[in-house]
């Protein structure tokens, strides 16, 4: 893997040796510790003597000290199988984010930072990341109410703000112990590839279900009957399922809504959106709109296009395209591509076996950026383990983890941890995450702590007979995420607060996003690439025995036709794919900038969403039977939209802007040109949130950023 030998670092990895009850005691102990510091600051510090180093500088520092340990406290909830250690992780959460929210309304605190902040906002002895965070921080008093005039209308802000933060944490808790789905006969579920089906739980002999197959909405379960069941009904059933899968949400959801909509109206802004948007790089929700409208305008009429391409085919199968629904979708798109453009998902997955295409985007990552991933097997486990036993540095059996290290032309320092967590399991997080573990910073004796990030992903898990294998859209998710995990480990900030991802959201995804184009590079998916039968001796016999008689054993790297039938559908049905993103960040804006509160009241937020979604995808849903629009709730499924994406989805296509103007001006000549790399490296993912977003993309790029690469792209540029 790694060309440097295993080395012990210098840094032991975090535990996860947490009971229940320690977990609590624990988050006490931080928390009384923290408090205690205040009150010893308030009680020491006048704000007439305030200054950096007496106020900001202590609590900076104890914020990177809880940093290690909170962040593992909130993530059991997400990865844990013991629903009690899930339970309590969700307990400590609620009671951290209510200690925050007190600290964060202290007047007494306020008035010591904000005798900082007059004295010392444009104090050049301060470096740029210590100005930063006391901007940020002050900035972040007055966010949390403390101007408004203490009395009645504060304590109603400070009620907000906790019943906030307890219906975010409600509403990802449901999304994760999730566990509906349905049962079909093998006949309903005709086309859906038999590595998926022959995975499904069987119901039981003499029960109803006797010969059924039972399909949760788990995305290996989920994708595959949407893309390959031949049986519309069934398509049907299990789309509509899935929009009503978490209906307990629906009431959180809208609370949520009203909630955030009084806050702001309380702080003085007219709407949520604009309270959220003044810090991000759009800093007014007028700009969001404008982008979101001008690229609907644009890409509307590629996706009416698409649809009646869709329908002709559509059309040749049934007989019948009057419509053309959600549940025709992803099963059209999918048989247009294997038809017209010759791209076989099936034989592409067997090309890229989930453990050799994560080998292959390490050394990526290793050439391009100077890196050195070292496997840590059982032994490597136990000897770094503070404990001796290497369980304990992972939460579960599939866990792997990765010592990352600079090369030696970056001067083969330690960088930190990674981990991979891949594959379902019941009570985990059910998408695609990069969560940071423990952020790095620089600690008070001077020395760098380092960091520790995991990605926690749901691909099917491996046989003894056949490897886990990745669909081309799962290798970049992958690719992605694995992005927002760079991003977290090369990152080299003064504070924790700065670190890694922490950037304005309308920012975040870029870097990520950027390195997605490695994905559709043929050199790049060669790279990639290995078929599954060549990962071991007991994979090669496994192929004979399913192979048909006199099949020649395909070559280890995918063949050139099969990579040109990738590389050619990148943007087949981009509209309607882009379109459906737009619906999320326009109805997102929609349900953060209400015309009055009592117009957000009267919201009905599942009706407009699926309104908005027949509106701007143009794809057509129940309310074309006749069904009307509340048909399904999707909005109490989307975990962005409460776990801090609101008023900020539009993020990921403003991104997109900055994200295809890196590549296209630095990276697409030659992907693996290492001193850009480098360069990237150091100038953009390094600096973390320790900067103005804008300012690091103009360093980067030499200039200011620009639409036209973005557009230029989707082929809609004027």
């Amino acid at each position: 893997m790694a060309s440097v030998k295993y080395k012990k670092p210098p840094q032991a990895p975090p535990l996860f040796t947490h009971t229940p009850d320690s977990l609590l005691k624990d988050t006490q102990r931080i928390l009384d510790q923290s408090k205690a510091l205040q009150d010893q600051i308030v009680k020491d510090v006048t704000p007439e003597k305030a200054e950096f180093k007496s106020v900001l500088l202590p609590f900076a520092q104890d914020d990177n000290r809880m940093s290690l340990e909170t962040h593992i406290i909130g993530f059991y909830q997400a990865v844990s199988t013991d629903v009690k250690l899930r339970d309590a992780s969700t307990e400590a959460e609620k009671k951290m984010d209510d200690f925050g929210i007190e600290a964060s309304m202290r007047e007494d605190i306020f008035k010591l930072v904000d005798g900082v902040f007059q004295r010392q906002k444009d104090d050049q002895k301060l470096d740029s990341e210590s100005r930063r965070l006391l901007e940020k921080d002050h900035k972040g008093y007055i966010k949390m109410g403390l101007g408004i005039p203490a009395g009645e209308k504060r304590d109603r802000f400070k009620e907000i703000k906790k019943r906030l933060s307890e219906l975010g944490i409600t509403f990802q808790k449901n999304l994760n112990e999730e566990q509906g789905g349905l049962w079909f006969t093998p006949e309903e579920l005709e086309g859906v590839p038999s590595d998926v089906t022959g995975d499904l739980k069987k119901g039981e002999e003499g029960s109803e279900n006797a010969g059924k197959l039972w399909l949760t909405f788990k995305y290996p379960d989920l994708f595959p009957v949407q893309k390959y069941c031949k049986n519309a009904e069934t398509r049907r059933k299990v789309s509509m399922a899935n929009e009503n899968k978490c209906n307990q949400n629906v009431a959180l959801f809208k609370e949520a809504l009203v909630l955030r909509d009084e806050a702001a109206r309380l702080l003085g802004y007219p709407n949520h959106a604009t309270f959220r948007i003044e810090d991000k790089m759009a800093k007014t929700p007028k700009t969001v709109d404008d982008f979101l409208g001008d690229l609907r305008k644009r890409l509307a009429p590629g996706g009416l296009k698409e649809i009646e391409k869709l329908k002709e085919l559509k059309k040749a199968e049934t007989g019948d395209a009057d419509k053309y629904f959600l549940w025709d979708h992803r099963f059209y798109d999918t048989l247009m591509l294997e038809r017209d453009f010759q791209l076989d998902q099936h034989k592409i997955a067997e090309y890229f076996p989930l453990q050799s295409s994560i080998d292959g985007m390490l050394k990526i990552f290793e050439e391009l950026f100077g890196l050195a991933f070292v496997a840590l097997e059982a032994k490597d486990r136990d000897t770094i383990s503070e404990t001796g036993k290497g369980d304990d540095i992972i939460w579960h059996p599939d866990v792997k983890v990765f010592s990352v290290w600079d090369d030696e032309g970056e001067g083969s320092g330690f960088v930190g941890y990674l981990y991979l967590d891949l594959h379902p399991r019941d009570g985990k997080y059910g998408h695609a995450a990069n969560f940071n573990i423990q952020p790095g910073f620089i600690q008070e004796n001077g020395t760098r702590r380092y960091p520790a990030t995991a990605l926690v992903c749901n691909f099917s898990k491996p046989t003894p007979k056949k490897p886990s294998l990745l669909k081309h859209d799962e290798v970049v998710t992958l690719f992605h995420e694995l992005g927002h995990g760079i991003h977290d480990l090369v990152s080299r900030t003064i504070y924790s607060r700065f670190h890694g991802t922490s950037t304005v959201r309308d920012f975040v995804e870029a870097p990520s996003q950027m390195l997605e184009n490695w994905c559709w590079t043929p050199s790049q998916i060669k790279a990639l690439s290995k078929h599954w039968s060549h990962l071991s001796p007991e994979y090669t016999k496994a192929w004979q025995e399913s192979a048909a008689s006199g099949e020649q054993q395909p070559a280890a790297e995918m063949p050139d036709d099969l990579i040109q039938s990738i590389v050619k559908t990148q943007h087949v049905n981009d509209a309607l794919f882009n379109l459906r993103q737009l619906h999320f960040g326009i109805f997102d804006m929609t349900i953060h900038e209400p015309e009055s509160h009592e117009a957000i009241e009267a919201l009905d937020a599942s009706v407009k969403f699926n309104e908005l979604r027949h509106e701007i995808s143009k794809l057509d849903g129940p309310e074309a039977l006749g069904e009307g629009n509340d048909w399904g709730h999707g909005e109490a499924t989307f975990g962005h939209l409460i776990g801090g994406y609101d008023a900020g989805y539009y993020g990921y296509l403003s991104s997109q802007v900055y994200s295809t103007d890196m590549f296209y001006s630095v990276f697409k000549k030659d992907p693996m040109n290492g001193t850009e790399g480098r360069r990237y490296r150091h100038t953009v993912l390094e600096k973390g949130g320790s900067q103005d977003e804008m300012e690091t993309l103009k360093q980067f790029l030499g200039r200011e950023p620009s639409t036209e690469a973005f557009y230029k792209e989707l082929g809609i540029s004027a």
